[in-house]
């Protein structure tokens, strides 16, 4: 029977929380991530050690929905480059989910590490990426959440696997997919500009990752004050919807053609005229031994200290799963717009500044989706910052946030 199947009558049976400490010893939180918390656990038996996502499944909905997704999605998927799903508990009040772990660096730190860093280094990440991107797209599935901080080392051997980590985005493309999701920076053409879209979004992140390993820079960014937001953001989504992005000299002066025209063609803002993940590893960048092997360790290296060590994209920009297309209008009439809507007491209001506009409305009438950006990691959240439209986003930045805020009509959830 398909997973979250029941017939009519049917009880559904749930794990005892029993089930899970008999057979695992679990450890202190790694993380907490939007929707779940990671802990190590460790096999009673084997004595191996695994990675634990619990869902709480009073956190709402989207929680729930969420970790049905995760489930469904990684027991579809066999591959080297994809941590596999190893076991699953459902208990009344939680999901558990059990992955391999990874216990090798980011691909950053791995070439920070590095003595020797070329173009050919690049391709070999690359290409196993391309590689579980080709056989998700076999099965209809699409990530819709690939960036560098979920490619990570299998473990610390010298000659080490890259794997994909973090599904729970991941969908299955019956037809094409309309509600926006992902990381802004890189978002393709096609999410920004509200459009449907599939598999293509998957390749266009993946030329957002080859740029930024070959140079240390994002292919787009604003040259405002790292505190204004409200600039930087619009100026981002413009120069995405654009395509708008240079090799610029001097950081690809020392790369390839060859690797300049994937990049090009992986980054099309057409999405019917982007390659595909299979069409990408046929590349002669990729598959025909054209990736330079000169030594560009010291230029990248350089960049990448001076663009992600200060957390700019990392840390302090880290927006994920809260792009999301409002209600229709019509059913949006029987609920307040968000500045006067009755919220949850203990969350943040929009209508603390006075200036901050409603909902607008998009092109096609559906009011915008509404974005949140949290600034620093530290403590509680203390303020709205402000609010501004970029059509057909509204976007609300908020300071000093442990966690995202979604603001959904009247409706709020939080991590």
């Amino acid at each position: 029977m398909p997973f979250g199947c029941l017939t009519v009558g049917e009880k559904k049976e749930y794990h005892n929380p029993s089930d899970v400490t008999d057979k695992y010893d679990l450890g202190q939180i790694v993380k907490s991530e939007e929707f779940c918390e990671i802990f190590r656990a460790k096999d009673k038996a084997t004595m191996k050690m695994y990675t634990c996502k619990k869902f709480l499944k009073k956190d709402g909905r989207k929680v729930r929905k969420a970790a049905k997704n995760e489930i469904l999605i990684l027991k579809m998927v066999k591959h080297p480059n994809i941590l596999q799903l190893v076991d699953v508990f459902e208990t009344k009040k939680e999901y558990f989910l059990f992955l391999e772990l990874a216990t090798g660096r980011e691909v950053f730190d791995w070439i920070l590490d590095q003595g020797y860093y070329s173009e050919r280094d690049t391709s070999n990440v690359v290409r196993q990426v391309l590689e579980a991107v080709a056989y998700l797209h076999s099965l209809h599935i699409v990530h819709r959440n690939l960036k560098l901080e979920n490619l990570v080392y299998y473990n610390r051997l010298k000659h080490s696997k890259i794997v994909i980590s973090d599904f729970h985005l991941a969908k299955l493309e019956n037809g094409l997919i309309k509600d926006p999701c992902g990381t802004p920076e890189y978002l393709a053409p096609e999410v920004v500009g509200r459009q449907r879209y599939g598999r293509p979004v998957d390749c266009w992140a993946m030329g957002v990752i080859m740029y930024i390993l070959l140079s240390g820079n994002p292919p787009f960014y604003d040259e405002s004050d790292d505190d204004d937001y409200e600039n930087h953001d619009k100026n981002l989504f413009r120069k995405i919807l654009a395509g708008d992005y240079e090799f610029d000299s001097p950081y690809w002066d020392e790369i390839s053609d060859s690797a300049k025209n994937l990049v090009a063609r992986l980054m099309e803002v057409d999405q019917d005229q982007r390659l595909t993940a299979q069409e990408a590893i046929n590349h002669e960048w990729i598959s025909g031994g054209a990736a330079s092997d000169k030594n560009i360790k010291e230029n990248v290296c350089a960049q990448i200290e001076k663009n992600f060590a200060r957390a700019k994209w990392k840390k302090a920009v880290r927006v994920t799963t809260i792009m999301k297309r409002l209600r229709a209008p019509e059913q949006s009439v029987s609920k307040p717009a968000v500045p006067g809507a009755a919220a949850d007491p203990t969350a943040p209001q929009a209508s603390a500044n006075p200036s901050a506009p409603s909902s607008a409305a998009g092109p096609d009438g559906a009011p915008d989706a509404t974005i949140l950006i949290n600034k620093t990691h530290g403590g509680r959240c203390c303020a709205w910052k402000n609010i501004h439209t970029l059509e057909p986003f509204q976007i609300l930045i908020i300071t000093n946030c442990s966690g995202f805020f979604l603001i959904n009509q009247s409706e709020t959830m939080h991590n």
